[in-house]
C-alpha cells in the first residue's frame, strides 16, 4: 500500500499521533528532501498539533534560531549563520524552514508558537566544542539561585580548569587521542564537578521549577545535560582502545536520545535527521576499513517513548548529480522505484515481499541504501524518485 506524501497520509498510516514522529533522510544536503520535510512538517504542525521542529544541529547554537522563529531576535542571516552547526544554515531548505517558522509564529501566543530545536551535540566530524558555555552556563543559573555553600565550586575554578577553548576543539584529536584534553587531571576534575552541579539541578528541582521562567528551567536543564555529555565524549576521544569510535558514536547518539525526551516531555515534537540517528535497530557503518556498531539515538528514546515514538525512513531513487542512477531492480528500492509517482508513502507492511531482497550498494559513499532487514521496525518509508540537484532544485527565494 502506498499513497502520497502528506499529513492525512502519515497520520493513517500510524495508530495514534506519536509524542515523537521522526522523518529520517538517507543524505544530507540535498534540498529536494529538505522541501520534503518542510511540506510535510508543515502540514503536520497545522493539522496534528505538533509544536516543536527538532534537526540534526547543534543543541546550543539551536536557541539562536528558536530565539529568532519565536521573538524575533536577530536578523535571519546571521540566525543561520550563528544558528546551524555541520554547515546546515547555507541549505536553502533550512533558511526556507526558518523563514516560515517566524511568520507562523508572529502574533501568535506563545502557546500557539511552533518552537525550534537542535537536538544533536555540540560536535563536528573531527572535532568537539569545548564545554564551557554548558558548565558556566549551568554554573550562573543556579549561583543566582541556590545557596552558594551548596555550589561545588566557583566559576573562576571552572574557567581555570577549562582553559583555553582550542585545546578542547583540536581536529588533531579525532585521530590521534594523544591529542586529546579529554583524560588530563583538569578534564577529571570538571567530570566530577559537572555532575555535582547538574546533581545540585536536580537536587533543587521543586525550588528551580516552580518560580523561575519555564524558559530558565529547561535551558538549565540543555546546560546541565550537554555539559556532562560533552565532557563524557571528550573522555572517550581520549581512549585508545579498539571499541573508541563506537564508543564516541554511542555517545553522541545517547546525547541526541537524551535532548529528544526532554523536548518530548515539553509537547508534541517532529524530528528530522539521518536514518541512521533515528531507526530502532543498531546503527553500524564502516570507518578505517573496519565495522562499527552502536545505538542510535532513535532506538534509546524509542525505548523510553513506546508507541508514542514514530519513524519513517526516506530513500531515493536516483541522485544523478552524486552519480547515483536508478536502483536495480532486485533491490528495496529498485521496487519502489518501479512504482508510480514521484513522492510516494509506502507502509512497510505492504512490503513482505522486499524482506528477502539485497540490500542496494550506491556508487556513492553519502548515501545511505534502506536495508531490507530494517524494514519490520519502521513506522512508514517515504520514497522520492529523484533527488535533482540543488541549481535545478526548488529552493527558497532570498529574505
Amino acid at each position: 500500500m502506498s499513497a502520497g506524501v502528506n499529513a492525512d497520509a502519515v497520520l493513517d498510516l500510524l495508530a495514534a499521533r506519536p509524542r515523537v514522529l521522526a522523518l529520517g533522510e538517507p543524505t544530507h544536503g540535498e534540498e529536494d528532501l529538505l522541501g520534503l520535510r518542510n511540506d510535510l512538517f508543515r502540514q503536520l504542525v497545522e493539522r496534528a498539533g505538533y509544536r516543536t521542529i527538532a534537526v540534526e544541529s547543534d543543541c546550543l547554537m539551536g536557541l539562536v534560531v528558536d530565539a529568532y522563529v519565536t521573538a524575533g531576535a536577530g536578523d535571519l542571516d546571521e540566525v543561520m549563520a550563528r544558528g546551524f552547526s555541520h554547515g546546515w544554515g547555507a541549505l536553502a531548505g533550512n533558511r526556507e524552514l526558518v523563514r516560515w517558522l517566524r511568520a507562523h509564529n508572529d502574533g501568535r501566543p506563545p502557546a500557539e508558537r511552533v518552537r525550534f530545536a537542535g537536538f544533536d551535540g555540540p560536535l563536528e566530524i573531527t572535532a568537539a566544542a569545548s564545554p564551557r558555555q554548558a558548565l558556566l552556563g549551568l554554573h550562573a543559573h543556579l549561583a543566582a539561585r541556590v545557596d552558594p555553600g551548596l555550589l561545588p565550586c566557583t566559576a573562576g575554578t571552572l574557567d581555570d580548569l577549562l582553559g583555553a577553548d582550542d585545546r578542547w576543539t583540536e581536529p588533531a584529536a579525532m585521530r590521534d587521542p594523544a591529542r586529546s584534553v579529554g583524560r588530563t587531571a583538569d578534564a577529571r576534575e570538571l567530570r566530577l564537578l559537572a555532575d555535582d552541579l547538574a546533581g545540585l539541578l536536580d537536587a533543587q528541582a521543586p525550588q528551580l521549577a516552580g518560580p523561575a521562567p519555564a524558559e530558565d528551567w529547561h535551558r538549565a536543564r540543555l546546560y546541565a545535560r550537554t555539559a556532562v555529555g560533552l565532557l563524557r565524549y571528550h573522555w572517550a576521544m581520549a581512549g585508545a582502545g579498539p571499541e573508541r569510535l563506537a564508543m564516541l558514536l554511542g555517545v553522541r547518539d545517547a546525547m541526541m536520545a537524551a535532548n529528544l525526551l526532554a523536548l518530548a516531555g515539553r509537547g508534541p515534537v517532529l524530528v528530522h535527521a539521518h536514518n541512521s540517528h533515528l531507526q530502532r535497530d543498531p546503527s553500524s557503518m564502516r570507518m578505517g576499513g573496519e565495522p562499527v556498531r552502536w545505538w542510535s539515538a532513535g532506538a534509546i528514546a524509542g525505548t523510553y517513548l513506546g508507541d508514542d515514538y514514530a519513524v519513517l525512513a526516506t530513500a531515493v531513487g536516483t541522485i544523478h548529480h552524486r552519480g547515483v542512477g536508478v536502483p536495480p531492480p532486485d533491490t528495496v528500492e529498485g521496487l519502489l522505484y518501479a512504482q508510480p509517482g514521484d513522492r510516494r508513502l509506502a507502509d512497510p507492511r505492504g512490503l513482505a515481499a522486499a524482506a528477502g531482497r539485497d540490500a542496494r550498494v550506491s556508487p556513492w559513499y553519502g548515501y545511505a541504501p534502506l536495508d531490507p532487514a530494517h524494514l519490520p521496525n519502521y513506522d512508514g518509508i517515504v520514497f522520492l524518485r529523484d533527488a535533482r540537484d540543488a541549481r535545478d532544485a526548488r529552493s527558497a527565494p532570498s529574505a
